[in-house]
């Protein structure tokens, strides 16, 4: 079995008010992954999510082409070393 991953995403855009963090959180569910999405004051949105490396894979590309009501202007994806989160994610929350 594969180790777990964690990353990390800044989304900007119109993803605010549009349902972009209940679409990432039916995501996130639905291929098991655990961490959080939550609006920033910058405008942007922040999705912290850990799971094995296909899903998390699948869950980038889906999340990447957005709702039918966002428009992604800007999207960066970094690895996170687990000591940024200590303790573990148990599921997946809007935050």
């Amino acid at each position: 079995m594969p180790a777990k991953q964690l990353i990390k995403i800044l989304i900007n855009g119109r993803v605010q008010g549009v349902g972009f963090r209940y679409f990432a959180y039916r995501q996130a569910r639905r291929l098991d992954l655990t961490g959080y999405v939550k609006n920033l004051p910058s405008g942007e949105v922040e999705i912290v999510a850990c799971g094995e490396p296909d899903s998390l894979e699948m869950f980038i590309n889906t999340i990447k082409k957005g709702t039918p009501f966002s428009m992604i202007e800007s999207f960066t994806l970094k690895d996170v070393n687990p000591s940024e989160f200590p303790g573990s994610f148990e599921n997946f929350h809007i935050i």
